[in-house]
């Protein structure tokens, strides 16, 4: 899974964690096995507030982009962060806070 993160100044919290091919975000799953390769799912099909972008499966890879917040003060890594490359199932730590993850 490679996730881009679109930084978005808000309060919230953003926590992840990957089983296969599901995203699970802030305790909600998001069964994403049903995309084959070479598809799109379009981002209005999927109902996931925090969804900036289509997903696609390329090479087996799902691509996706997410809304990542960041309080009002933020590190570099936070304002332009790194594409994550997701390759074991667990949380998925942000840049924002390495320290928090999903139960």
């Amino acid at each position: 899974m490679r996730i881009t993160l679109s930084p978005i100044r808000m309060d919230d919290t953003l926590l992840l964690a990957r089983q296969g091919d599901t995203l699970t975000l802030n305790g909600e799953a998001l069964d994403l096995s049903g995309v084959p390769e070479g598809a799109t799912l379009p981002q209005d099909a999927v109902d996931c507030s925090w969804l900036a972008s289509d997903i696609r499966r390329i090479d087996g890879t799902l691509h996706l982009t997410l809304l990542m917040p960041y309080a009002g003060t933020a590190s570099p890594d936070a304002l332009f962060p790194d594409p994550i490359e997701v390759l074991a199932d667990g949380p998925i730590p942000l840049p924002t806070d390495t320290s928090e993850v999903l139960q």
